[in-house]
């Protein structure tokens, strides 16, 4: 930048090294300023030209939307203007020459125009601006100023008649003095033209980039804000709702569920990634010591999205049930929270709601859990010799719809066994078999007994699903 600024700052004559791409001073320089001193007062015609061209070669552009002729007239004349007073050595009429170009990359970031059509448009205007170079190096050659070729309608038309010289060693003026361009140096000109729309370029596509990630910036927080505003309850108020579908993409009305997942170490702290890969759009956010996630689902994806979540991520989560609007996220997402606290703390386990509601119940109510199982299971308990193996035996024939056969296979006995433990536990507990209050009872004491604090007795951390403890809250 310091070298830039001494360049800039030095006589005429010692300014054309640096943007020619060498040590091009003297006849170089002053051609370049003889030209730039040239077309400035043309700018309004060059503009117009560049316009018409972008146009012509960009669909983008020609559709005025979302840039508008004036704001591409505008823009292209600023960068012509700087370019021009930047190649040729002239002071800078505004600002500083990469003013322009900083300005074209946040403008087009904004309007959402694509960087290639962007930089596209720069290599048009370049183009064009050395087309008018050529056209006044032609003009030279032949001896037309450029008020003949306007008058007859010929501007920069490379006439080669009319008495001018045609062996290429033509002249420009400047300030009195005159410039010949030999071919070498047009191509050094030509050189130096290229060189100048490529840094230009290059400037305009790191401000683009940056706006981009300021935008993106802006977005993430508004879309999280707009999230939060959801769980908290707020998108009941249908301007809340519908800014949040809008920020996140996706309609107000539709298939979700609520994700509350524990941010346990051995899991992937966001599982974002492991449902994109598999087509099933989420937004999470770090919430509380754990990650709220909202998912939309289609049709039978419910239990792809528990088993990825149960299988590919090893975190401990709880499902709310599907619902329909954005409106009842915050709803969704405190039945998501009850289920995940029916899970043992690190299980990896993953709790649907629908799944899990008598625990819910349970869990909700600890001294009602601690009083079912005392009530139900407590003489079993005491016993310490059988506890283990009449709980496993009650669970089980349970499960199996109270049939003696199925549950002996799976806990390969006899099936006499099986009615052998059941009767001793209607023994210990007073309770008939039979019965459906019983059943229910003891399938209710089962549930609970994780969750209850009671099952810390020894010998039930083999049998109890939930651990030595029961659960730690999530």
């Amino acid at each position: 930048m310091a070298e830039n600024r001494r360049n800039r700052n030095a006589p005429l004559g010692e300014r054309g090294d640096r943007r020619s791409g060498g040590e091009h001073g003297g006849e170089d320089g002053g051609l370049r300023h003889a030209l730039a001193v040239a077309m400035v007062p043309e700018i309004d015609e060059l503009t117009r030209r560049v316009v018409a061209d972008i146009h012509a070669h960009s669909d983008a552009y020609a559709s005025g939307t979302p840039v508008s002729r004036d704001d591409l007239w505008e823009i292209c004349r600023d960068n012509l203007l700087r370019a021009l007073e930047d190649f040729g050595g002239l002071p800078p009429s505004a600002g500083d020459f990469e003013h322009a170009a900083r300005e074209t990359g946040r403008r087009r970031a904004e309007q959402n125009v694509p960087l290639d059509t962007v930089l596209q448009a720069y290599r048009r205007g370049g183009r064009v601006m050395w087309q008018v170079m050529a056209e006044h190096l032609r003009a030279s050659r032949t001896g037309r100023s450029d008020t003949q070729d306007r008058a007859d309608g010929t501007y920069g038309a490379g006439r080669t008649g009319g008495g001018g010289r045609g062996d290429g060693a033509g002249r420009i003026g400047d300030r009195g003095r005159a410039y010949r361009a030999d071919p070498d140096t047009e191509l050094d000109i030509a050189g130096a033209v290229w060189e100048t729309i490529d840094r230009y370029s290059l400037v305009m596509a790191e401000s683009y980039r940056l706006t981009q990630l300021e935008m993106q910036g802006r977005q993430d927080t508004r879309r999280v804000a707009l999230f939060e505003a959801l769980l908290d309850g707020r998108g009941d108020d249908p301007a809340v709702a519908s800014a949040a579908a809008a920020a996140l993409g996706v309609p107000v009305h539709d298939r979700y569920v609520i994700v509350v997942a524990t941010q346990d170490p051995a899991a992937p702290p966001n599982p974002a990634p492991v449902l994109d890969d598999h087509g099933i759009w989420s937004f999470w956010r770090p919430r509380s010591g754990r990650y709220a996630g909202i998912v939309r689902l289609a049709a039978g994806e419910s239990g792809v999205l528990l088993d990825l979540l149960r299988h590919r991520t090893t975190a401990t989560a709880g499902v709310s049930p599907e619902f329909d609007r954005l409106s009842q996220s915050g709803r969704a997402l405190r039945l998501a929270e009850q289920a995940l606290r029916t899970l043992p703390a690190g299980s990896g386990e993953v709790a649907a709601f629908d799944d899990r509601l008598p625990e819910v119940l349970l869990v909700g109510r600890p001294e009602i859990a601690e009083r079912i199982v005392t009530a139900y299971l407590g003489s079993v308990l005491d016993s310490a010799a059988e506890r283990d193996t009449l709980l496993d035996t009650l669970r089980v024939w349970l499960d199996n719809g109270c049939a003696a056969a199925r549950a002996a296979e799976q806990l390969y006995c006899h099936r006499n066994t099986v009615l052998n433990r059941i009767g001793r536990i209607a023994e210990l507990t007073g309770r008939s078999a039979e019965s459906g209050e019983a059943r229910l009872g003891w399938a209710l004491a089962l549930r609970a007994l994780p969750l209850s604090g009671t099952e810390d007795e020894p010998g039930s951390a083999e049998t109890a699903p939930g651990g030595p403890r029961g659960p730690v809250p999530a």
